[in-house]
Parts: C-alpha cells; sequence; structure tokens
C-alpha cells in the first residue's frame, strides 16, 4: 500500500471488506494472480470509461461502459454467485450492524 493509505477493514472470513460500515464482497482468493490482475486492470478501464461518458453526456457509451464494470465485477467475484462453497448466503451491501457479523463489527469500532 501506497504510503498513508491503510488496508480497508476485513471480515474474519475475509469475504467482505466494511466501508462505513457496509459490507461489500471481496474478490475471489482462489483467482490465479494474472487473472485477477487482468480483470482489475479491466474494471479500471472501465470506470474510467464511465465517467467520460458521465462527462460526454453519451448514453449509449455509459451503458457500454457499465457492462464491462459488471462483468470485470462478476469475473472477479464481486458479483453475481458467491464464490464460498459452504452454503453461506451473501450480504454483500447489507450493514454489518444488522448481519452475523454484529458483535465482531461492535468491538472494532468500539477499538477504534
Amino acid at each position: 500500500m501506497a504510503a498513508g493509505i491503510t488496508a480497508p477493514l476485513t471480515t474474519p472470513d475475509a469475504r467482505y471488506i466494511v466501508v462505513r460500515g457496509r459490507l461489500w464482497r471481496r474478490s475471489n482468493p482462489s483467482l490465479a494472480p494474472h487473472v485477477r490482475q487482468a480483470l482489475v486492470d479491466e474494471l479500471m478501464s472501465a470506470r474510467r470509461a464511465v465517467q467520460v461518458a458521465l462527462r460526454s453526456d453519451d448514453e449509449s457509451s455509459l451503458r457500454q461502459a457499465r457492462a464491462r464494470v459488471d462483468a470485470a465485477k462478476l469475473g472477479l467475484g464481486e458479483r453475481g454467485p458467491v464464490w464460498w462453497t459452504d452454503g453461506t448466503p451473501d450480504l454483500n451491501r447489507h450493514m454489518a450492524r444488522n448481519t452475523g457479523y454484529a458483535e465482531w463489527y461492535a468491538r472494532v469500532e468500539k477499538d477504534q
């Protein structure tokens, strides 16, 4: 990580990061490093394309760019079917305090 940037808070099972109290699904850790990097590169490129389309008010380009973002996130495992196999439901976008992580998160918040 670059100086001054801290790693995001990660749930004990490493399935989610927590941003402002909300759970966000992490990438599938079983992806090969080169596959993961290619998907991250595409995601960043697609996000830049979204910004360009928004600035130029180009609805067609915006739809295409957002589809690219979605495809990259699906490939990374951040959207779509969960990458874990134990049957635990997906809690993506849920507030940590309203999930099975509530006690853990309360302890972490108290310690910060």
